[in-house]
């Protein structure tokens, strides 16, 4: 037994446009579609090389300056750019 589910997605128009081509010229369903770009785009992302620990080399002593928050964007530009 096949079980779907009913979902909503918000898709930009050019997007939806395009898929509804598709779906005319290739006679599937929307939702067809839709289904196997998904699955194109889950099986491209599962082939990919996994990525090892990355080591950072650091000068110096001490570690850190106190203060900085590496989990932040914002406050290291603001350090880096001297704000």
């Amino acid at each position: 037994m096949l079980l779907c589910m009913r979902t909503t997605i918000r898709l930009d128009p050019h997007l939806m446009h395009q898929l509804k081509r598709l779906a005319a010229e290739t006679h599937k369903t929307l939702t067809a579609v839709i289904e196997d770009a998904l699955r194109e785009s889950l099986a491209l992302r599962n082939n990919l090389p996994r990525r090892g620990r990355v080591e950072i080399p650091t000068f110096g002593h001490g570690g850190l300056r106190p203060g900085v928050n590496l989990d932040s964007n914002v406050e290291l530009l603001d350090r880096m750019e001297g704000r």
